[in-house]
């Protein structure tokens, strides 16, 4: 029978993080989360995309030797690509999906049995077998982690009959602790998972639903200004990594062709698509090979790529979680990103016909009440973060974000091809459908830039065809990037690069810096990140010796503010321009050194956590890169 673990060791439980993970501290939440599973509690986390869920059931059953952590999860890719994460870590995993051959299954039974594994990963299909659950009964478990936690209620976007069967955990294993983990649930759906799940006075986390760095967008459009808005999306997103929702299979691959008719090159994801095929677009574009992704709603669940720049909507989302859910994936680095809904009339009678289709009263009354929650957010004047978090239950004390369209302008880009687009049709009379080409010209920059970065994914690229696992799962772009601007030069250097754990460090240590010794530490900046100065950087450059504000800049150059802050934060920190006081005030300044001091080089989303409600991301890049150059 199991006993409730032992009470955690806070060095110890930073030392494990140090070792597995190769951070130094947690982000917000996770250190009480996972004193929380440590201590034997059962728990309810709500924690948005990106805000790392994983982390907080994966570190105590890393702790827990000779115990397992048994993980429901709802898709075999993820339960994979986690196993595949884990095993870099040097963390002992298993699981069991109708992918794994019989001996193979059988041999991760034994190992489950015999406590040899830290986790191990079912579907909630394979737990509802008779013959799992007495199995199951000889596991040393520690506890029991439901991922998706939001599809055992019915009250969710994405109910799973199958889900349900998991209330009866409590009845096989009442000596076990549960942890429920969500990144998109409401209050009643809170309540509905603790209900359902049975759990004992849990332990609740409710991460905030604002996510400040992003900027909602919302358009009407037809058809042909939608794809019109879309290519000027891209353009100014050009060389970013994007992921575009499209509402159909149809839709997806007529999208993939539009792009490439303009020379942006992109890949298409679905479920009708061969696994292998599916894997092999989504590795690609994870790898940054292809910067573009055209999905459906199958793509994105369990993707854990920092640096999206943007997510695209062509169409209305059947429920604001599911928005939520999907436009979440931008971003996740902590750095500016757009959320653009380019949605059509014709949506709306899409919607109601499906809902019309549902034979249960009661899911097609609460498939009723998310169109109009929809409905209202499109079509609302009124904030979209704040709109967001009122559905989620959270009550802002601020009424206005400045990071949606409804609180600020809309950027120059989307006003001026609007105009364009009707322009262009009042003055030709002629089907926007058919609009010629902007004339602007193909971007090339898609397929990837040149230097140090370079040379680092195609290191990553070997490294994975060597290991046949996605390249994502050899390092993540931010571990390429803060390698670029690191560039340690002995092992105890790397060891102080966050996400440089033991076992990556023993695996990777001296290739990588064999590789990174062939690139002079001199080196300017912008050219150690693979980019070559840009004319957008030199017009950048030659605005502000006019003296203009960053803002004034943006709006000449027809450009986010974000993406000027960007440019001269690099050019601050390869020592190219002089930091400038007015760009943040001395208070703010005063602020983020003493945080910068105290926490160090820990990532963007934990330094602003730690500082004022009026210290912006762009206050923090800026003053971030002042800071490096003057210690480099």
């Amino acid at each position: 029978m199991a006993t409730a673990p032992a009470s955690p060791n806070r060095d110890e439980i930073f030392a494990a993080l140090r070792r597995y993970w190769g951070y130094d501290s947690f982000r917000p939440l996770q250190e009480r989360i996972v004193s929380s599973l440590l201590a034997g509690r059962d728990t309810c986390v709500v924690m948005p995309t990106g805000g790392g869920k994983s982390l907080c059931y994966q570190l105590p059953a890393a702790m827990l030797s000779g115990r397992t952590v048994v993980v429901i999860s709802p898709l075999i890719a993820l339960m994979q690509d986690q196993m595949a994460n884990l095993a870099q870590m040097g963390i002992a995993a298993g699981s069991l999906n109708s992918a794994l051959a019989s001996a193979e299954q059988m041999s991760t039974v034994k190992k489950a049995c015999e406590g040899q594994l830290r986790l191990l990963y079912l579907s909630p299909e394979r737990l509802a077998r008779n013959d799992t659950i007495e199995w199951l009964r000889k596991v040393p478990i520690s506890f029991f982690a439901i991922d998706e936690a939001h599809c055992i209620s019915e009250w969710g976007h994405e109910f799973r009959p199958e889900y349900r069967q998991l209330s009866a955990l409590r009845q096989h294993f009442p000596e076990c602790s549960i942890a429920a983990f969500t990144a998109s649930a409401t209050r009643q759906v809170r309540h509905d998972i603790i209900a359902q799940l049975r759990l004992r006075n849990p332990d609740k986390y409710i991460a905030s639903f604002h996510r400040p760095n992003l900027r909602y967008l919302v358009k009407e459009c037809d058809r042909g200004m939608q794809e019109e808005l879309l290519l000027s999306g891209l353009r100014q997103q050009q060389g970013e990594n994007v992921i575009v929702y499209a509402p159909t299979i149809k839709s997806v691959g007529e999208t993939v062709l539009l792009l490439e008719h303009h020379g942006i090159p992109a890949l298409g994801y679905h479920g009708q698509m061969e696994a292998e095929n599916r894997r092999r677009n989504q590795e690609r574009w994870m790898s940054d090979e292809v910067r573009v992704m055209v999905g459906t709603i199958a793509f994105g669940l369990g993707i854990n790529k920092a640096s999206v720049r943007s997510v695209i909507h062509l169409s209305l989302p059947k429920s604001i979680e599911q928005y939520y859910q999907e436009a979440g994936r931008a971003g996740r680095d902590g750095k500016p990103a757009d959320c653009l809904l380019l949605w059509q009339k014709r949506d709306i009678g899409l919607l109601t016909y499906f809902i019309d289709q549902i034979n249960d009263p009661a899911e097609k009354e609460r498939s009723w009440q998310r169109y109009h929650e929809v409905r209202r957010f499109v079509e609302e004047r009124t904030c979209r973060h704040l709109q967001i978090c009122s559905h989620f239950g959270e009550t802002p004390k601020w009424t206005q974000c400045g990071a949606c369209d409804i609180c600020s302008a809309s950027p120059a880009w989307l006003t001026t091809a609007t105009s364009d687009v009707r322009s262009r049709r009042k003055r030709r009379g002629i089907d926007v459908a058919k609009l010629p080409e902007t004339g602007a010209p193909a971007h090339t920059a898609y397929a990837g830039g040149s230097g140090l970065m370079d040379a680092l994914r195609e290191w990553r690229r070997d490294a994975a065809r060597q290991q046949n696992v996605p390249a994502f799962v050899i390092l993540h772009d931010s571990n390429l990037e803060e390698l670029c601007r690191r560039r340690p030069s002995t092992l105890d250097d790397l060891r102080r690069v966050p996400g440089f754990g033991q076992r990556r460090i023993e695996l990777y240590g001296e290739p990588l810096l064999k590789l990174l010794s062939r690139f002079p530490k001199t080196r300017p900046a912008t050219e150690s990140w693979g980019k070559k100065p840009s004319k957008a950087a030199t017009e950048t450059e030659r605005l502000l010796a006019q003296g203009h504000s960053l803002e004034k800049i943006a709006e000449i150059r027809e450009v986010t503010l974000g993406t000027v802050v960007d440019s001269i934060s690099q050019m601050v920190e390869a020592g190219q321009i002089e930091f400038r006081e007015e760009w943040v005030s001395r208070e703010k300044l005063g602020h983020i050194r003493k945080a910068y001091a105290r926490l160090g080089d820990v990532r963007l989303r934990e330094l602003k956590d730690a500082l004022p409600d009026n210290v912006t991301f762009h206050d923090l890049r800026l003053c971030l890169a002042f800071f490096r150059a003057q210690t480099d």
